[in-house]
């Protein structure tokens, strides 16, 4: 079976926590978070996410422009 990665960015951090502990309880083991823009991009490049979560409030680049970029 392959395992999926799951990218939860937020600023947030106790909200990024709360996240990442109810989708390792769910079984999604690989998580990997970002409190940043910048954060989040490059873990994009490094470790090709299957799913983004994405706050669309964040403290450097808004949420729709790293989807932007993403895209």
């Amino acid at each position: 079976m392959c395992e999926r990665k799951i990218l939860v960015v937020d600023d947030e951090v106790d909200l990024l926590q709360m996240i990442e502990t109810t989708l390792n309880t769910e079984g999604f083991t690989n998580v990997l978070t970002a409190i940043s823009g910048d954060e989040a991009l490059s873990l994009f490049c490094s470790e090709n996410p299957d799913l983004i979560l994405l706050d669309v409030m964040l403290p450097d680049i808004d949420g729709w422009t790293v989807l932007q970029i993403l895209r």
